[in-house]
């Protein structure tokens, strides 16, 4: 299930719905040869040393000049193009950000010498990735969350269609290279999430709504996480939640979690916001099913050792959508997304944890939270 608040006011909660969304994607273009990409941005030249990207661009120009001797189509030509390059630099790549713009440079050659524009992510990837989406009556904005993963570099997107009475349907059976899960009853998205794990082998899933378009950009960083080592790539929403006085009771018990099994520097960050991305490690271990609870499924990952982070974010707060059901105090989505927390700690109870494990708080911590405004 998505993201639920506590908050009075009708204030929204981390990780819920979204209004719809109306994103604009970015096209790679062309580019002038004689114009060095290290003239895009002042952060590629700080981040990427410039030999490096004159190279990705001359490599880009090279692929982009046998684009039409392939038998691929043009994205998926690019996309091996950059990752057979990729693999001779990424020793030198130090991070995400190194990664993209370097990426970004070969693109543009590509481009100039195809003679085409091309709009996909320039991400590479060691291991096969899906996406799995939940949806119920989302035909407002399916579509448009469906094209931006399209422009990541996955080998599956499992749709777990649940309880839907609009044309959503109808929609997705119009779409190549979906991978469709239908259950006329409503399941929630925790379960979906759980069902659609089981429906693909890919070594990376990344979990995203259906009512949520996020720009693919904001995808990309989940993926190269997981892609590299991370077992769980949470949403970081720390910077986005108001001082502790003002914290609803749904953000609190997920830091008092995340305390709990010693991991406060993840704040009340959690497995029941979206987007985020999983191992088959993790999954393996922690089994699919726990996904249908996610507090108990962070727990379970954290409990077993495995690495978790929250390695970018999406601000999913104040665009989350309003309903009678996650508004106001004490309202029926915090009643259960705390009692998903409470099955987290009995869980973690039951596998020998103890509570005097959990960090104590001192006097002057509690005076300060207290006070905060």
């Amino acid at each position: 299930m998505k993201e639920r608040s506590g908050r009075d006011r009708r204030q929204r909660t981390a990780g819920r719905r979204t209004r719809r969304n109306r994103t604009r994607t970015r096209t790679i273009g062309r580019k002038s040869p004689t114009k060095s990409p290290l003239k895009s941005s002042t952060a590629s030249r700080s981040t990427t040393n410039s030999s490096i990207l004159q190279e990705a661009f001359r490599a880009g120009q090279r692929a982009g000049c046998k684009a039409l001797e392939s038998e691929q189509s043009i994205e998926q030509h690019a996309r091996s193009a950059w990752q057979e390059h990729e693999a001779t630099i990424s020793a030198e790549l130090r991070g995400y950000s190194a990664a993209m713009h370097a990426g970004k440079a070969f693109m543009q050659g590509y481009t100039h010498a195809a003679g085409r524009s091309l709009n996909i992510i320039p991400i590479a990837l060691n291991k096969p990735a899906a996406a799995v989406v939940c949806a119920c009556n989302e035909e407002l904005t399916l579509g448009q969350v469906l094209v931006q993963l399209k422009r990541l570099p996955l080998t599956d997107i499992v749709l777990v269609l649940n309880g839907t009475t609009d044309n959503s349907l109808a929609q997705v059976l119009e779409q190549p290279g979906i991978t469709l899960v239908y259950e006329p009853d409503r399941a929630g998205h925790d379960v979906g999430r759980a069902l659609g794990a089981k429906m693909t082998e890919a070594e990376t899933l990344l979990f995203v709504d259906g009512d949520m378009v996020v720009p693919a950009e904001q995808l990309a960083p989940f993926l190269y996480a997981v892609d590299r080592g991370d077992d769980v790539a949470l949403n970081n929403l720390s910077s986005l939640l108001p001082p502790f006085a003002r914290q609803d009771e749904v953000s609190r018990i997920k830091a008092y979690l995340n305390r709990v099994l010693n991991r406060s520097d993840l704040g009340s960050n959690s497995l029941t916001a979206v987007p985020h991305a999983l191992s088959r490690n993790m999954i393996q271990i922690v089994k699919p099913e726990a996904l249908a609870v996610p507090p108990k499924a962070q727990s379970l990952a954290i409990q077993h050792g495995l690495k978790v982070t929250a390695p970018s974010q999406v601000d999913v707060i104040r665009s989350n959508r309003l309903r009678s059901t996650n508004t106001g105090s004490g309202n029926e989505v915090a009643q259960l997304i705390i009692g998903d927390h409470l099955e987290a700690i009995a869980t973690w109870l039951d596998m020998g944890g103890n509570m005097s494990q959990a960090r104590s708080i001192s006097r002057a911590e509690v005076a300060y939270r207290r006070n905060a405004r």
